[in-house]
């Protein structure tokens, strides 16, 4: 496919997304109906696709439409490049310009592509950060991979991934954070992958881990667990018993070829199994994932005020729940990928002022500016 061909295939998709599909839905439609598509022209489709998500506010503004073209248009204009040279309706070129394709130049919230409605409590959370944090949403996030230290050391793994033609550079949220910086599609492929020695995990849900007080012989129930990725990061960082529990059961399904991939034991567990007595717990909430809208841009736009406050409830029931089959002298863990306070702060002071004999050793936020997701981290702990 030529570049302006790749633009078309971005608008078709664009178009099948503001129809109401899931860009997952979108590509994958697509892709089935373009074999003639190369891997290297899915790929370039797929980041056109997002970068437009990430920026739709901006993207439409300069583009004078909400539309598969508007968006598409909108992100050659952000990227400084002459229109004319993309739009020339050659060959699968998108059709030549017209008087209905003028834009406009995005200011405040428009430009930030920070939905209104938000921009206050962002603000509020963010304080001077929130210009820098909402710029760096608009861009494409960092691979991060996590070392499995139950399997190598950070040295090893970077030697098996460099034997693969993969460059990571040390992240400092934590010891087995690394920075992908060269040759990131390689990842799921390499030998360091598909022998354990590494998983794909942002380096700020790795920094959660490290907060988190693990020592050998606890038992440590992950509530939310979902895929399992903090689960094996538990595993892996202490001898400890872990049970992963989600209320949809179907999220679980990976884990137990992901820990046998990792040389780890996790216990899946249904919500009748959990038991009670853990000595960590961890609630990793559902949430309005504002922290990481780069990695799901449709997120951030399908947000509502009344969604925000039903996962709210949600977040306030877990941390209830979860609090009863603690052990004395237990901690709690709440984390969320938000970045509002309603979410996180306001979270722990609310279930702080409904339960007595508990302690709040750490809060700790963490921001795009620190180059992994906007992360929200709690530790909770029950008197003895």
């Amino acid at each position: 496919m030529t570049p302006q061909a790749r633009l078309s295939a971005a608008i078709d998709v664009l178009d099948r997304i503001l129809a109401g599909s899931t860009a997952e839905q979108a590509l994958t439609n697509w892709g089935r109906a373009s074999r003639f598509a190369g891997s290297g022209d899915r790929a370039a489709v797929r980041d056109l696709v997002f970068d437009a998500l990430r920026c739709k506010r901006s993207y439409a503004a300069l583009g004078g439409a909400l539309s598969g073209r508007g968006l598409v248009l909108g992100g050659v204009r952000a990227r400084g490049l002459d229109p004319a040279e993309w739009f020339t309706g050659e060959g699968h070129a998108p059709a030549v310009l017209s008087d209905a394709d003028a834009g406009l130049t995005p200011i405040g919230n428009l430009a930030l592509d920070c939905p209104d409605w938000l921009a206050e409590p962002l603000q509020a959370a963010l304080g001077a950060d929130f210009e820098g944090v909402m710029q760096a949403l608009q861009r494409r996030a960092p691979v991060f991979l996590r070392v499995n230290l139950a399997k190598a050391s950070v040295e090893t793994a970077l030697a098996a991934l460099a034997e693969d033609g993969i460059a990571c550079a040390l992240n400092p949220l934590a010891k087995t954070a690394l920075e992908v910086t060269e040759n990131a599609r390689k990842i799921q492929n390499s030998q360091a992958y598909l022998g354990g020695l590494v998983e794909l995990q942002d380096a700020a849900s790795q920094a959660v881990i490290a907060a988190t007080p693990l020592t050998d012989g606890q038992s440590v129930l992950d509530y939310c667990s979902g895929g399992g990725g903090k689960a094996l990061a538990m595993a892996a960082q202490a001898r400890v018993s872990v049970v992963a529990h989600d209320a949809d059961p179907r999220r679980m399904r990976d884990i137990p070829a992901r820990a046998a991939r990792a040389g780890v034991k996790i216990t899946v567990a249904q919500t009748a199994d959990i038991g009670t007595g853990y000595d960590v717990i961890l609630t990793d909430v559902p949430c309005s994932g504002s922290g990481s809208w780069r990695r799901d841009p449709q997120g951030k736009w399908a947000l509502t005020s009344a969604r925000l406050e039903a996962l709210r409830q949600i977040q306030a029931d877990i941390l209830d729940k979860a609090a009863v089959i603690l052990a004395p002298g237990g901690t709690l863990v709440y984390a969320t990928c938000s970045m509002l306070r309603a979410e996180n702060e306001d979270q722990i002071a609310g279930f702080l002022s409904r339960n007595h004999g508990w302690q709040n050793p750490l809060q700790r936020r963490f921001s795009p500016l620190e180059g992994a997701d906007g992360f929200f981290v709690a530790l909770l702990t029950r008197e003895a």
